[in-house]
């Protein structure tokens, strides 16, 4: 009866990390599909290329490891099918090439911003976009060859040990880890850090003076109006909000896997199921903190979003429905528009005594 009870239990906890699994694989599909052609379609956007490159990363991963990871994860993890050798090296060297990409992406993301908000006047300073993502990919390449000289696939009894936590880089994984996630989150930290600074700065300094501006008397009054008003204990705490969720989500998604590569690979191996998924869900959050929380790619998005949905239906006004405006709808359709009481023409002599405009009274031949 126990048994039974604690199989029900494993049962019940693998479909419900397989649901979840599946909601984290559709947000990231959809989500980076919407936020890529959000950016292509938005012309001048900036960071257009760095966020157009961590969407293209956040694809590829959903459309090939996370799929792999629905279906070949080792016990107890999400799947049951078995990869033979060489799809087990192909998934070795896709998870260890896509995850350093997808990181050391967000880094450079996160310097750019910082050189444009820090150094906006300075565009000499910055390196060219291309060069910057070329590196990232010949780095994250390099990982990824190092996941070929791991150990080969163990045979069909034993676990196949595909994935990078599960010995799949052997002696390498310290190293992978430390240029994967050490190296992403010291740079991330620097510039977002960065930012926070330079927009604490600005909150604490006090409005210039506007020209034209009389001089002040040197009375009470006068001093006490001078003085700066109260500010919250935090200044610049709208400011920290955006490189607060950044460095907090890099570090919840990313650092349990980059102690999990740390760790023995027996001990990873017992996690590997949920520090995978959980590094897994940051391809599903990177639409929306680096998409839906950026203005411009907010307001890029509306403009999009009403030019593909039809217009809405135009309501009258309330001046067509006076009375005596929709009398004259009623009585003949007018040309134009519906006319209001205030536009309406005024009362003739004739229509104000009852009579008709076409009555011109008696001929002047009966009167006589």
């Amino acid at each position: 009866m126990a048994n039974s009870t604690g199989l029900n239990a494993s049962e019940v906890a693998g479909s419900l990390g397989l649901i979840l699994a599946a909601v984290v694989e559709v947000g990231a599909l959809l989500g980076n599909g919407a936020l890529l052609v959000v950016v292509l379609r938005t012309p001048g956007l900036r960071d257009a290329l760095y966020l157009a490159h961590l969407c293209v990363v956040d694809l590829l991963a959903a459309a090939s490891i996370m799929p792999l990871g629905l279906l070949a994860a080792p016990p107890p993890g999400l799947g049951r099918v078995r990869l033979g050798p060489a799809p087990c090296r192909a998934a070795r060297f896709l998870s260890a090439a896509l995850l350093p990409a997808c990181t050391l992406g967000v880094a450079a993301l996160g310097l750019a911003r910082y050189r444009l908000i820090v150094h906006p006047l300075r565009p000499g300073s910055r390196p060219p976009p291309v060069l910057v993502l070329t590196a990232v990919w010949a780095a994250a390449g390099l990982l990824g060859a190092l996941s070929l000289l791991g150990p080969p696939p163990a045979p069909p009894p034993a676990p196949a040990r595909c994935s990078v936590l599960a010995g799949g880089l052997g002696p390498f994984r310290p190293l992978w880890a430390l240029l994967a996630f050490a190296l992403p989150a010291l740079l991330l930290l620097g510039a977002y850090g960065g930012i926070f600074v330079v927009a604490r700065r600005a909150a604490l300094r006090p409005p210039r003076p506007a020209r034209g501006s009389r001089l002040r008397s040197d009375s009470l009054d006068s001093r006490l109006s001078i003085l700066p008003p109260l500010r919250s204990r935090l200044p610049g705490g709208k400011a920290a909000l955006a490189p607060a969720l950044a460095v907090g989500q890099f570090a919840a998604c990313w650092l349990p896997y980059g102690c999990a590569c740390l760790a023995p690979a027996a001990r990873a191996a017992e996690a590997e199921a949920a520090v995978t998924w959980v590094a897994y869900s940051a391809f599903a959050a990177h639409p929306f903190l680096y998409g839906l929380l950026q203005r411009p790619v907010r307001l890029a998005l509306g403009r999009l979003s009403r030019r593909a949905l039809p217009g809405p239906v135009r309501a009258c006004t309330p001046q067509a429905w006076h009375p005596r405006a929709l009398l004259q709808c009623l009585q003949r359709p007018p040309e134009g528009p519906a006319v209001g009481p205030s536009e309406a023409p005024e009362q003739t002599p004739e229509l104000a005594g009852g009579r008709s405009p076409a009555y011109q009274g008696p001929p002047e031949s009966s009167l006589s």
